[in-house]
């Protein structure tokens, strides 16, 4: 690096924050479109005014629901379009303090930055980010362990106060090191997920079914998505084709439950 281009470097930095177990909650991008939602009140106009699709801006918020411990988007009841949707106190807190957090940040930043020598001695680093394909990921703690000869029971207390079960092998339990207290995460595909909407009186052998409303029903070509929302702010989705969906009448409002075996979780420690 020649002392002519050393010299037009400059540090850059962005403002990320993670929720308990260091699950990526949100930067810039999705405290935009929390502050976008709170101005519009419409997360067909927040999406638009962050330019992200409509679905984008869902997930994010699921996402960030699921991860916060509580909502910070809530969908408002009546009204010819829906009610619309709006931040919570939690929410609307949440994007004051990353405004003030992301100042101060940029003025730290700054202030390095002018530190001499900066570029004769600047690294590339590189942050590892954890990518999956499951749609449905969880963050909570490990609530108990039930040794088996090769298997192991696992359960994980969650959002809203539920429980995800699952099956895993006693070497996993041992290498993640799980124990009742440490926090954890499950990851569900949605196509693992059977949507039901009547188990009353019903004996099924998947181990967890979390009960909630279709919050929204978004098809496709083949499949339709279905997201169910759970009590306490939770959401979850399943992948069913669109015969099944129309054959079921599943719009959103109806109350449904996510049903998956134990055995289709699969359980990470952050780190």
């Amino acid at each position: 690096m020649s002392e002519e281009n050393a010299s037009e470097l400059q540090l850059h930095g962005t403002l990320w924050l993670t929720a308990q177990g260091g699950q990526h909650l949100g930067g810039p991008d999705r405290i935009a479109l929390l502050a976008a939602i709170a101005t519009h009140g419409s997360i067909t106009q927040a999406a638009k005014a962050v330019k992200m699709s409509y679905k984008a801006a869902w997930d994010a918020v699921e996402t960030m629901n699921n991860l916060a411990g509580e909502p910070l988007v809530a969908r408002l009841a009546g009204g010819k379009g829906g009610g619309g949707t709006r931040l919570t106190e939690r929410g609307a807190a949440l994007v004051e303090q990353f405004r003030r957090l992301e100042e101060a940040h940029r003025r730290f930043v700054e202030q390095l930055g002018r530190q001499p020598g900066l570029a004769d001695d600047l690294h590339l680093l590189q942050a590892l980010n954890m990518k999956t394909s499951a749609r449905n990921q969880f963050l909570g703690k490990v609530e108990s362990v039930i040794h088996g000869a090769v298997n192991d029971e696992v359960v994980l207390g969650i959002v809203g106060g539920q429980r995800i079960v699952a099956i895993i092998t006693h070497d996993s339990t041992v290498s993640l090191g799980l124990a009742p207290g440490v926090a954890a995460f499950a990851l569900v595909k949605a196509s693992s997920v059977i949507v039901a909407t009547e188990t009353a009186g019903a004996k099924l052998s998947a181990r967890n079914q979390l009960a909630g409303v279709i919050d929204r029903v978004t098809p496709g070509a083949v499949n339709a998505e279905v997201t169910i929302a759970l009590p306490g702010g939770g959401t979850i989705a399943a992948t069913v084709t669109k015969d099944s969906a129309a054959g079921m009448g599943l719009v959103a409002g109806m109350p449904a439950t996510a049903l998956f075996k134990a055995s289709s979780v699969i359980v990470g420690r952050p780190g």
